[in-house]
């Protein structure tokens, strides 16, 4: 869903947040990642920004452990489902984009981080061991939860 609010258009919202493209525009390159955005997550109608969402776009050695979808929500705004709402909310532009099987890693020790992947409608793949060459981009992490969402073709008209 498509939104508007003081101004600075969001391109997406549920009516509870708004994603917004961040300013700062998206920072991360190399690794393997051609291209890719990042978003503030605002609450609906607000322009301050709870938390942010990127979606990385290419495949890599490195994306395996990274994954394509990062997010973080600010402490005094957690435990209200934000970023699996922002997950969600990004189903459209995955979609466009055609990646159709996004991958989130986590922490196995991130519980609020899995519980937000299933939420999201993630399907728990593997726990995968970090090699480690890639230890230093996954913030010293031995293992990483890789999950999937499985997003439909948009169906076509027949």
């Amino acid at each position: 869903m498509f939104g508007w609010f003081k101004g600075r258009r969001a391109l997406y919202t549920d009516g509870e947040i708004d994603l917004a493209l961040s300013p700062a525009g998206f920072l991360e390159t190399g690794d393997g990642i051609r291209d890719g955005y990042t978003f503030d997550i605002r609450l609906a109608g607000d322009t301050k920004s709870v938390g942010y969402i990127s979606l990385r776009l290419g495949e890599s050695p490195q994306l395996y452990y990274l994954g394509h979808i990062g997010y973080r929500v600010h402490a005094q705004y957690r435990g209200h489902g934000y970023a699996g709402k922002a997950v969600r909310l990004l189903i459209p532009l995955m979609r466009s984009e055609g990646l159709l099987h996004p991958v989130i890693t986590t922490d196995v020790t991130n519980t609020a981080s899995r519980k937000t992947c299933l939420r999201a409608g993630c399907v728990l793949e593997r726990i995968a061991p970090v090699p480690a060459e890639y230890r230093e981009i996954c913030a010293g992490s031995l293992y990483k939860c890789r999950y999937i969402l499985c997003i439909a073709p948009e169906e076509e008209n027949v």
